[in-house]
């Protein structure tokens, strides 16, 4: 073997033996312990960022380990490529979005094979394919036809920059989840999913995701935000009207002192007359209008509101109580109007404070009494006073009988609300999949029969910011009703990206299957997703949009399960300087520029190795060198070893103590890396082979005469344990040593428990805490003997003698101190 490692010729030649043997190509087998590995999608920006390497790159390691224990692994790739980015890209450079995403899907399909992830290439899905979404449309109509797909009118969130609707987990802080401009609020006609109809399944099932992130449990169940109280309908005085409002603590409603509408309650619109009271509750609905819903509920944002002129009547009491509109209700989130109990709620409080507003006690803590002035609002259960016949029973006694009431009066009923909304998937751009619907004047809305599908996003040259081309295009506009054949009009929105994304990863499963969007035995050979690897921001959006439609789809019968992914990890994000990478601060690291100089395997390692695959990783160059100098340490290390293939006459030899160590360290090593393997510890697993190598030159440097076929034995032994991580380094090294057969599919190596087992330890001695001798131990010495041998050390001797033993403390296996 050379003494110089050539990175770029070795990783060039198990690219291309890779490819052309189509290595990593499977296929169903029965016979066959299964392992479904995936990495979230990307979208195709054109380049990979050190993000998608570090990603990619824990994905793969996992992938490859599980091969080499035997299972047949299915790791896949595919593009998420539609959508705004690509298409406000493509309108800056004036070119069509489709020539901009295919151009850099091939640009970055040529990164992933040039860093040597194990993709199935033959798998390869891009969602901006119409032999892709010809099944999503196909879904579409499934869902239309089951009523879980509708058409309303409705306050939408409005991106100005991306000129389309945003659904309400893609408003981020009142932000655009994607370019982060301000949120505003619109009046459209939209395409929704009834997501609400799966709130309580979504939430029960939270408990099938045992081994899911805790911090991701506690986002999805704050998200569906599932509340359980009571529905009560007050009066409007001087009409027929009432107002609902839902509580969670009816025991406070003697407390209410006014009640609170969002500005897009429907009741508002009827009091936005010419008078001066209307214009000027006009003008404040429209300011509201554009605060954006986050900003509008954040604690540090003002609360404001402005009185309509109305009065409610409290169904309890009878008694008359002012109607306001205010910033920190929405129409989303309950009723669209609450009934404020300032007395008991910090936010009602605040209010209250602010516009001289009643503030009414109704609950008293149970060991004693509230001042008559408040400095703040008492949120605690109590005991009810100031509440005609419910006074003095608990909150929660209180509750159900006050619930028994509002039922046996008919303004009132026990219900239970989500926080999730349906989700709007319209979408006023081009670049989308097309929405399969016909509006037909007599008709109405028709779905596309499902043997005329896809229908296919036409291709134009150019597109504008603000404005989908595809009502311009007659030939796309018009087509005939499939149910009456009269004339009628195309849907010109396109659905959400996030709709594409939701349910590609069973595509995978069937990629070129044309009779059905899956194929009923891969998905049930395949399923569930063993391994799913993303960022924590998509704990939101992506995997509550992938867990509904796994549900959808269950009910529509392609699938027999609930739930998709059995293991999630989210990794950390990759920093410079202490700051995510991005263009506008100028600490972006290129990929390219790195695998041109260090090689692929090297980046591969450091982004492993460089911090816990959850932690977020701090970008250094320093740490980058080091693993490139560990690999050409590595490979300096493989010209001591004899040419001669031996390696059974190592495990009949007699060692001496040197040789034993070594042997004993090896094993030791192939222990803990699969063992942190297992627990996506690359970090750790990547360390003790270090460890090893540093054992191996310590070997070689003392041993004049060291035995060759021990190192061999030691040295497979590490190229077998670093081939998850540094794939090429690896396969080029088994070469040398001797193997024709891949790395990819030789088992992984196996530990003997003797030879792993530590020899001997040494326990040190302290007197008063100050270390003073060590002596050698079995490693399972008892407590009681550890004392023995520690009183009885001659150097700890000189340091006791004479003087008053205190105590002893042992810590097993560690340390005896002695207290004097």
């Amino acid at each position: 073997m050379n003494d110089h490692y050539d990175f770029i010729a070795t990783e060039e030649k198990w690219q291309q033996r890779w490819a052309e043997a189509e290595e990593f190509s499977v296929q169903e087998d029965s016979s066959a312990e299964k392992y479904y590995v995936l990495e979230m999608l990307p979208y195709p920006s054109g380049a990979l960022h050190i993000g998608h390497v570090r990603n990619y790159s824990l994905g793969d390691s996992i992938a490859r380990f599980k091969r080499m224990q035997g299972m047949n692994v299915l790791h896949p790739i595919g593009w998420d490529a539609f959508g705004l980015p690509a298409e406000n890209a493509a309108i800056q450079r004036g070119i069509p979005p489709e020539r901009w995403t295919l151009e850099n899907i091939a640009a970055m399909k040529k990164q992933c094979q040039r860093m040597g992830w194990s993709y199935d290439w033959t798998r390869e899905i891009a969602t901006c394919s119409p032999e892709y979404y010809r099944w999503t449309q196909w879904l579409f109509v499934q869902m239309y036809q089951k009523g879980l797909v509708y058409l309303r009118d409705g306050t939408v969130n409005w991106c100005q920059q991306c000129q389309t609707v945003l659904a309400n987990e893609q408003v981020i802080d009142g932000c655009c989840w994607r370019d982060g401009s301000e949120v505003s609020e619109k009046e459209l006609e939209q395409w929704y999913f009834r997501t609400t109809e799966y709130a309580d399944q979504l939430l029960v099932d939270l408990d099938q995701l045992g081994d899911w992130p805790d911090k991701v449990h506690r986002m999805q169940q704050n998200w569906i935000g599932k509340s359980v109280g009571c529905k009560a309908s007050f009066p409007v005085e001087d009409s027929d009207v009432t107002i609902d409002i839902f509580t969670t603590r009816l025991d406070t409603v003697y407390g209410a002192t006014f009640l609170v509408l969002a500005p897009e309650h429907p009741l508002v619109k009827d009091w936005l007359d010419e008078s001066d009271a209307g214009r000027q509750m006009a003008r404040f609905v429209e300011e509201m209008r554009r605060q954006g819903k986050d900003m509008r509920t954040a604690e540090d944002t003002e609360k404001e509101g402005i009185f309509t002129g109305h009065y409610a009547t409290n169904p309890f009491n009878g008694s008359a109580i002012p109607i306001w509109i205010a910033n920190f209700v929405l129409l989303g989130y309950g009723t669209g109007a609450i009934m404020a109990v300032p007395a008991h709620d910090q936010r009602d409080f605040e209010f209250a404070r602010k516009y001289d507003l009643p503030i009414q006690i109704v609950i008293q803590p149970e060991d004693g009494a509230l001042p008559s002035e408040l400095d703040q609002a008492f949120t605690e259960y109590g005991v009810l006073a100031n509440s005609e016949a419910f006074s003095s029973l608990s909150s929660q006694a209180a509750q159900e009988k006050m619930v028994e009431f509002a039922q046996s009066q008919g303004f009132g009923e026990k219900c239970t609300t989500y926080r999730l909304r349906d989700w709007s998937v319209s979408r006023q751009r081009y670049w989308g999949t097309p929405i399969p619907m016909i509006r037909c004047p007599k008709c109405g809305v028709v779905p596309v029969p499902l043997e005329e599908l896809p229908v296919v996003l036409p291709r134009i040259e150019t597109t504008q910011l603000g404005r989908s081309p595809l009502a311009n295009l007659p030939e796309f506009l018009d087509v005939s009703c499939p149910e009456c054949q009269g004339e009628a009009r195309r849907e010109t929105d396109t659905m959400d990206t996030f709709v594409d994304s939701s349910w590609y990863f069973y595509r995978y499963t069937s990629a070129h299957y044309e009779s059905a969007p899956i194929q009923d035995e891969a998905v049930d050979y395949w399923f569930p997703v063993d391994l799913y690897i993303g960022g924590v921001e998509h704990a939101i959006l992506h995997l509550i949009y992938m867990r509904f439609f796994t549900k959808v789809m269950r009910d529509l019968g392609l699938v027999q399960f609930d739930e998709p992914v059995s293991r999630l990890f989210t990794q950390g994000m990759v920093l410079k300087d202490g700051s995510a990478m991005s263009k506008s601060r100028g600490n972006v690291v290129s990929p390219d520029e790195v695998v041109q100089e260090y090689g692929a395997d090297a980046l591969r390692l450091f982004v492993l190795f460089a911090a816990p695959p959850d932690r977020d990783l701090d970008w250094s160059d320093r740490g980058l060198e080091g693993c490139f100098r560990f690999l050409n340490r590595l490979w300096r290390m493989l010209g001591k070893v004899p040419g001669e293939n031996d390696a059974s006459a190592a495990g009949d030899q007699e060692l001496n103590e040197r040789g034993r160590a070594l042997r004993r360290k090896s094993h030791q090593t192939i222990r803990k890396v699969t063992d942190d393997l297992e627990r996506m510890h690359q970090n750790t697993a990547i360390a003790a082979i270090m460890e090893l190598l540093n054992a191996v030159y310590e070997y070689v440097d003392r041993e004049e005469q060291h035995e060759g076929d021990l190192l061999r034995e030691v040295l497979e032994a590490i190229a077998l344990l670093l081939s998850p991580f540094a794939p090429h380094f690896c396969e080029e090294m088994w070469e040398g040593l001797g193997h024709a057969e891949s790395i990819t599919f030789t088992p992984w190596p196996t530990y003997d428990p003797e030879w792993a087992r530590e020899e001997g330890i040494f326990v040190v001695v302290q007197v008063n805490g100050k270390v003073r001798s060590r002596f050698p131990a079995s490693p399972g010495v008892s407590r009681e003997e550890m004392q023995a041998l520690a009183l009885g050390d001659e150097k700890a001797k000189r340091y006791i003698e004479g003087k008053t033993i205190r105590k002893i403390i042992v810590v097993p296996g560690k340390l005896v101190n002695i207290v004097v």
